[in-house]
């Protein structure tokens, strides 16, 4: 017998709830950084382009703040009691933007075809996946090969967007000429881009979720430097800023004007977690002792107050605090410096001077630097900062060229998603700095990450993954900062445009304007 799984529609709103009905019309201005360098999601997955095309195509599935599956062009869904076969069931009378049919066979042909060449993630997932059929126009049946627990989420727009087989099948699907004027299924048609200056996005009057949706266009201004950015709100050139379009420094100023909400939801499902980046395969970091004491070393309080504004939630280890099976009994390492020279010491640390590797994604990572060299030095431990640019600190880290550096990652909701890339020993690779940059390798953890991703059953991936997370806060492979507060600032005005766990990836579905 199916285990049939029902989709709860939940709608988080971004400041006070709605009393009013919605408002069709208008438009949203939005500031869009850096400017991204394709609209195609299936060939492009960074941030800035899931921001916008998230919005032109869609997912079989959407995912509420408590990453629960809700439907999107699946209305309903079931998972077979072995936990091998997946059974979708689409939506009637979607269209894409240029009028063709949307089918079932669109979802074989990106999942099957498209997404298993140019989806580096989801080819991950695939290869739990032993086939994928459509039995008729509006069914899709995925079989696994084994149990594999995550595979309801990943289904987000960003993780699988459909694209349509009428116009990619059978192409060079880099040159095709569509990836310059994407169509989708989503509320929002592409309309115009002038390079340097903005992207248009026009309301899809042909949008299978009748009355949606209700903006009739959306602006997104590419201003290149932060400060302007600020001031482009202030002036009320731009109504929304996305998280990390300002510095840090400038939100308790802008979120103190007046008509201006602020919300730290609707990333939930990426739950960005920071960390300082060790390498352990050699010197001083190749100890445990000398790892742990890093972690005491750092005053992580100030970090979060000094430098993010008290956003975000101080780490407790490596799963983030939303992602599934967390384990909350797990307490973060205090701040404790003379711990730290105890274990200094008995590490046999003898005055190495460690490279540390900012990442220079602006000011406030700049002076996350700064204040971990200061950390560290308090407590013995020589540290040199090596400044680069963006490529320069990529290939730093791909070619493992560096002891310690900063970063942050997303999580996608599930361990076996976002969190064990980093920690299995299968992930050690040159060439990304993204993977198992520092090195760690435990058959142990190798293991129950293996297991947790194999069962489907959430008492026992608890289990595992709480003993998981035992283990790797104890190794210390990386030290863990915060779970980011990502923080967007809007005009009050604006309504409803965090209704889902990826935010405004697809949050313009609902979004209107109050008058």
């Amino acid at each position: 017998m199916n285990r049939i799984i029902a989709a709860v529609v939940a709608s988080f709103l971004a400041c006070a709830p709605a009393i009013a009905d919605p408002v069709a019309g208008g438009r949203a201005n939005v500031v869009i950084q850096p400017e991204p360098p394709s609209l195609m999601l299936g060939l492009v997955q960074n941030a800035p382009t899931q921001q916008i095309a998230g919005n032109i195509y869609e997912g079989l599935l959407r995912y509420d703040a408590k990453l629960e599956a809700m439907p999107s062009l699946a209305k309903s869904w079931e998972i077979s009691e072995d936990g091998l076969t997946y059974t979708f069931h689409l939506q009637e009378g979607v269209t894409w933007h240029d009028g063709a049919a949307f089918s079932a066979e669109d979802v074989v042909f990106t999942a099957d075809v498209f997404l298993r060449q140019q989806h580096p993630r989801f080819r991950a997932i695939l290869d739990h996946v032993e086939s994928i059929a459509a039995p008729d126009a509006n069914t899709v049946v995925f079989t696994l090969k084994a149990p594999f627990g995550p595979f309801l989420n990943a289904f987000e727009v960003g993780s699988m967007p459909v694209v349509p087989k009428h116009i990619y099948d059978g192409t060079d699907f880099q040159n095709n000429p569509a990836n310059n004027t994407p169509v989708g299924t989503g509320p929002f048609k592409f309309a115009e881009w002038q390079k340097g200056s903005f992207i248009k996005l026009v309301k899809n009057p042909d949008y299978w979720d009748a009355g949606k949706p209700y903006l009739d266009e959306i602006f997104w201004h590419v201003i290149p430097d932060a400060a302007s950015r600020a001031v482009a709100y202030e002036t009320g050139q731009v109504d929304i800023l996305p998280a990390g379009s300002v510095e840090t420094f400038d939100i308790p100023r802008l979120a103190a004007l007046d008509n201006t909400c602020m919300t730290e939801a609707g990333w939930e499902f990426f739950a960005p977690q920071s960390w300082v980046w060790i390498n352990t395969r050699q010197g001083p970091a190749a100890n445990k002792e000398f790892r742990q004491a890093i972690m005491y070393a750092l005053d992580r309080e100030f970090i979060k107050d000094a430098l993010f504004n008290g956003l975000g939630k101080i780490s407790n280890g490596p799963f983030a605090a939303s992602t599934k099976f967390n384990d909350t009994d797990i307490a973060p390492y205090p701040y404790d410096p003379a711990k730290a020279k105890e274990l200094v010491k008995a590490s046999g640390y003898n005055g190495e001077v460690l490279k540390l590797v900012p990442m220079p994604y602006g000011e406030t990572w700049m002076r996350l630097g700064e204040v971990i060299k200061q950390n560290l030095e308090d407590v013995g431990i020589k540290v040199e900062i090596v400044s680069t640019d963006v490529a320069g600190w990529n290939q730093k880290l791909s070619d493992w060229d560096y002891d310690l550096s900063t970063t942050y990652l997303f999580q996608y909701g599930d361990p076996a998603l976002g969190v064990s890339r980093t920690y299995v020993s299968t992930n050690i690779a040159k060439g990304s700095p993204w993977n198992n940059v520092e090195g760690y390798a435990n058959p142990e953890v190798d293991a129950l990450f293996a297991e947790g991703a194999g069962t489907i059953d959430p008492a026992k991936r608890q289990t595992v993954y709480s003993e998981v997370q035992k283990i790797l806060v104890d190794d210390v492979p990386n030290a863990w900062l915060l779970d980011l507060g990502m923080p967007t600032i809007m005009r009050c005005s604006v309504k409803d445009l965090i209704t889902t766990g990826i935010g405004l990836n697809d949050g313009f579905k609902n979004a209107y304007i109050e008058k």
